[in-house]
């Protein structure tokens, strides 16, 4: 409902936008053929028009983007909101449950581990969250040191498996740049990166987790981490906008997929802040998507 109401309120502004311009250009040209013989008058109408044909424009477009901007503002809010009341309500229930029945002690264990699983979704979405919040931050010095990149990736990938109760084989790590994976760069903000890829491969395959993760060199100077996953795919025009700050795809495929939003766009400022980029590829719905982070190597590979 307020999605609606969003599109109608920039359906207007737009028509708005467009009927102020078309008056603008009727009263322009009037007054240019009313006094084409007269030079000054004919440029100062010019002039005019054009000015106020600008700022039509321009007040047109930033009327647009921050109903826009405010319409991800509240999806963001709404998708932080689920992400910690949701946890939050399962370990109440845990403890209460705890509290008011005498239960056996495997039962006991298999609260406590239920509960630690659902304080690390806390953890993730409040470290997501900070993670964002300090990407707008630019002048923030990089603590670069030299890593074993596919150790990392290694290790992350052992962490998705379990995080994700995935089946034997169900993601796939291939490693073709053993002992030329060193990348310089901040070991917390990598690890951040390659676990929100794989966190989004895991959460987008739905229930088709097929994953496949390279590291490969890519000449003598870089190196490509491939993400790539069977699940329900990116619609090629939605491809560049997926690393936006709050963004998610407005599309039915994509609706029961819980999130923020804020995922790939951590993984686009920390492949900056690394002299690397990140460039996602889909042939649509239902195909899958590949993910590729892009490093400098180290020197001292």
């Amino acid at each position: 409902m307020r999605i609606t109401s969003r599109r109608k309120a920039i359906f207007f502004f737009a028509s708005l936008g467009v009927c102020l311009a078309v008056v603008a250009a009727t009263v322009g040209f009037g007054w240019i053929i009313l006094n084409w013989r007269e030079g000054v008058k004919v440029l100062l109408g010019l002039i005019f028009f054009g000015a106020i044909s600008t700022g039509l424009i321009l007040n047109t477009l930033f009327l647009i983007r921050e109903i826009r901007r405010n319409e991800q503002h509240d999806s963001f809010i709404n998708a932080v909101t689920h992400e910690l009341k949701t946890p939050i309500a399962s370990i109440r229930l845990y403890l209460q449950t705890l509290q008011r029945r005498e239960l056996e002690e495997q039962q006991r264990r298999d609260f406590y581990s239920l509960m630690l699983l659902d304080t690390d979704r806390l953890l993730t979405t409040v470290e997501q969250v900070l993670k964002a919040g300090e990407s707008g931050h630019r002048r923030k010095t990089l603590q670069a040191t030299d890593l074993d990149f596919g150790s990392l990736v290694q290790e992350c990938v052992d962490v998705a498996n379990v995080r994700h109760h995935l089946q034997p084989g169900a993601m796939r790590f291939q490693n073709s740049a053993n002992g030329t994976a060193t990348v310089k760069g901040d070991p917390d903000d990598l690890r951040t990166a390659v676990s929100n890829l794989l966190d989004n491969a895991v959460k987008y395959s739905k229930n088709n987790i097929d994953i496949t993760v390279r590291l490969e060199p890519s000449g003598t100077r870089r190196l490509l981490l491939e993400v790539q996953d069977q699940g329900i795919g990116i619609p090629p025009h939605e491809l560049k906008r997926v690393f936006k700050r709050f963004y998610r795809v407005q599309n039915w495929a994509f609706r029961n997929v819980k999130g923020t939003g804020l995922g790939l766009f951590i993984v686009r400022a920390i492949a900056k802040k690394h002299g690397g980029k990140v460039i996602a590829f889909s042939e649509g719905e239902g195909k899958g998507t590949t993910v590729t982070l892009d490093l400098p190597r180290s020197t001292a590979s």
